[in-house]
């Protein structure tokens, strides 16, 4: 749901890393942003698939 919290992180996390990118942050900073976005859609979308029935992160 888009009022989750751990949907909500991510799309924070995501605005950040754009926000940083846009600012010019490069390097290891950026790709520590980037990351932190990624892992928390992966969340999302593991949390997703584990509450309609799917294979989830323990599926992989």
């Amino acid at each position: 749901m888009p009022d989750h919290p751990l949907y909500t992180e991510a799309v924070e996390a995501l605005k950040i890393y754009h926000q940083a990118q846009a600012a010019g942050v490069v390097g290891a900073e950026l790709e520590r942003l980037r990351l932190m976005a990624e892992h928390r859609f992966q969340a999302v979308t593991d949390y997703q698939l584990n509450a309609l029935g799917g294979p989830g992160e323990k599926g992989h």
